[in-house]
């Protein structure tokens, strides 16, 4: 975490109340969670939110009915063991790549996150966008602002209360519902999903069952967990302290321009900082920190504090910006913020992964084939002045289509003799398998073991190039 600034040695000698960094925001001394009722934000960085969200909840929505070939665009069919991401079909085979691209996605959130801090948690994070973007907002038009949530909160039970909780919690678990039949879109992909909504849940129990767990998980989520789920369940805030340093971007108050900090009076020559302390930034926190005490695990960097300090600083003719994007290097310095360091190391390391992880996606044929030689087998030395080597093979179709694949062999002049029937149609995500004959001319065998290249190939495909070892008697 970015060391928080040290108000002791501030003009006016203001020294701060120390208190938050006994405990989380939410709880108050004797343990107990506060339940907080921000006041509604409004301003120029919450209007890009609700663009910028507007247009991730569109895109969240409309994906997984996006089809390419007839499959969706993505799906994350854990039960079948089968991922789609962009077209490309991944199988239990391709699991290397997904670890691979695992590893990529660490070392990102290392990068992103020493560049930029916690920016994902305020613009992109699903919980932070359904909390504060829908759910939030179906609050204040239910129960009104801030204020009058915590008074309806604190009123004894009415027929009025009654009615709005009814109201928000009815509202509140038919999104849950909808968002719970979206998530397993994107598990068991929309065609086995309608079938789901349709048909008796006789039919499609575990489904079913799916669908009321993510539904209460969901609901649970936005009704009680709420801002617990980034201060307390989520792991991201917490490792902060690792993957930020002053270098990086954060919403932060400028306390060497709004300290000391103090009321506004009339008429009166201003001989201190700039804030006001009107603790508007405070009333719009969504996880009720102070934003004036440094960078802390609640903050989730959703600019609240930022549009009520600029609104509150437009009002007394003041500048605006006192709270802002920044580092706490520019504001120590008062230099514009630079590149992180140790960002150059971590785009190394991610161009290098992914490099790789790009060249396996370009080399990344239609089938994956094993050939080995038999256990147990030895090579037979036949009359006709041939030698033969017998081999097992397992064909696995990668494609979302039905495969017709065909070995050859390359480079010798060899024949393969199928046992039983060569190589059938395989359909999608399985595999076929059997044994074969290689012989070859023992006068083109000049050591004991040679080896041989075979090819595997589908109409219109690129082939597979595969090596085994052919044994054969020392010259």
């Amino acid at each position: 975490m970015i060391a928080e600034p040290s108000t002791n040695n501030l003009p006016g000698g203001t020294q701060p109340e120390d208190s938050f960094r006994d405990h989380i925001s939410i709880v108050d001394e004797a343990g107990h969670r506060i339940w907080l009722h921000p006041k509604k934000p409004k301003g120029k960085w919450y209007r890009y939110r609700s663009v910028f969200t507007a247009v991730l909840l569109a895109v969240l929505v409309v994906v997984p009915f996006l089809r390419i070939n007839g499959e969706p665009l993505v799906l994350f069919n854990f039960f079948e063991r089968r991922f789609i991401v962009f077209g490309i079909t991944f199988w239990p085979p391709d699991f290397w790549m997904f670890g691979l691209a695992m590893v990529s996605f660490v070392v990102f959130v290392a990068l992103f996150s020493s560049v930029y801090g916690r920016l994902w948690c305020g613009w992109a994070c699903p919980q932070t966008l359904f909390m504060e973007m829908v759910f939030r907002r179906i609050e204040y038009i239910i129960d009104g602002d801030g204020a009058k949530q915590k008074a309806l909160a604190a009123a004894p039970w009415t027929g009025q209360k009654l009615a709005k909780r009814v109201l928000k919690y009815t509202v509140f678990l038919a999104i849950s519902f909808f968002v719970a039949n979206l998530m397993l879109s994107y598990l068991i992909g929309t065609d086995d999903l309608l079938k789901v909504i349709t048909d008796t849940p006789a039919h499609n129990w575990s489904l079913f069952i799916a669908i009321l767990v993510f539904t209460a998980l969901f609901f649970f989520s936005f009704t009680w967990l709420r801002e617990q789920a980034c201060t307390i369940v989520c792991p991201y805030g917490r490792l902060q302290s690792v993957l930020t340093d002053k270098k990086s971007l954060t919403v932060a108050y400028d306390y060497r321009r709004g300290e000391p900090r103090g009321k506004l009076r009339k008429n009166t020559d201003r001989q201190i900082g700039d804030c006001i302390d009107c603790k508007q930034c405070v009333f719009v926190c969504p996880t009720g920190i102070d934003i004036r005490n440094g960078t802390q695990l609640e903050c989730v960097q959703c600019t609240a504090c930022i549009d009520a300090c600029d609104s509150i600083m437009e009002t007394v003719n003041m500048p605006t910006g006192l709270i802002r994007y920044t580092t706490e290097e520019s504001i120590q310095t008062g230099k514009p913020q630079r590149f992180p360091m140790r960002a150059i190391g971590y785009s190394a390391i991610l161009a290098i992964l992914w490099g790789v992880l790009g060249f396996a996606l370009v080399t990344r044929t239609d089938t994956r084939t094993n050939i080995l030689r038999a256990p147990g087998s030895p090579y037979q030395e036949l009359p006709n002045g041939t030698v033969q080597n017998l081999y097992t093979y397992k064909i696995f179709n990668r494609t979302n289509e039905v495969l017709q694949p065909e070995i050859r062999l390359e480079g010798v002049n060899g024949k393969l003799q199928f046992i039983g029937n060569p190589p059938a149609a395989v359909p999608k995500g399985q595999s076929c398998e059997g044994s074969v004959f290689i012989i070859l001319p023992a006068s083109a065998l000049h050591k004991r073991k040679t080896e041989l290249t075979l090819t595997v190939s589908t109409a219109g495909t690129k082939p597979e190039t595969v090596t085994t070892t052919f044994i054969a008697p020392e010259q």
